[in-house]
């Protein structure tokens, strides 16, 4: 299968190059592009981390302190494969369904009036701290 990166797309790259960026880097993100066109969302597996939200990849080692900022990011690859796929990196249709697999649920949601639901199975009797 060929990918047709977008002229933007190229751009970065050759960016990246010129500023003397880690190829491999380069590789493993091209990698997960090419991958993301392969996800089944019925079989995908899915993971979260906390990382950088404008570097979920962690490639850029200069991005500037303004726009550094930690958040739950959210990743699927197919079983067995090794590469792992940011969500904004998925085709929407796919992103869609998973958003509706168990681990990409978010542990609890607070609303407005400050009221915590949890959205995790919790033992019997479990009072929260707060």
């Amino acid at each position: 299968m060929t990918v047709i990166l977008s002229p933007e797309t190229e751009a970065w790259i050759a960016e990246r190059k010129r500023k003397g960026d880690d190829p491999e880097k380069t590789k493993a993100w091209l990698d997960g592009k090419r991958e993301a066109l392969l996800i089944d969302p019925a079989t995908a597996e899915v993971q979260w981390k906390f990382g950088q939200t404008l570097d979920p990849y962690g490639m850029i080692p200069d991005l500037p302190e303004e726009l550094q900022q930690i958040g739950r990011e959210y990743f699927a690859r197919r079983p067995g494969s090794d590469v792992w796929v940011h969500f904004g990196d998925l085709p929407d249709h796919v992103r869609e369904k998973l958003w509706k697999h168990p681990t990409a649920k978010p542990s609890l949601t607070v609303k407005a009036n400050g009221q915590v639901i949890w959205n995790i199975d919790l033992p019997e009797g479990f009072e929260p701290p707060f």
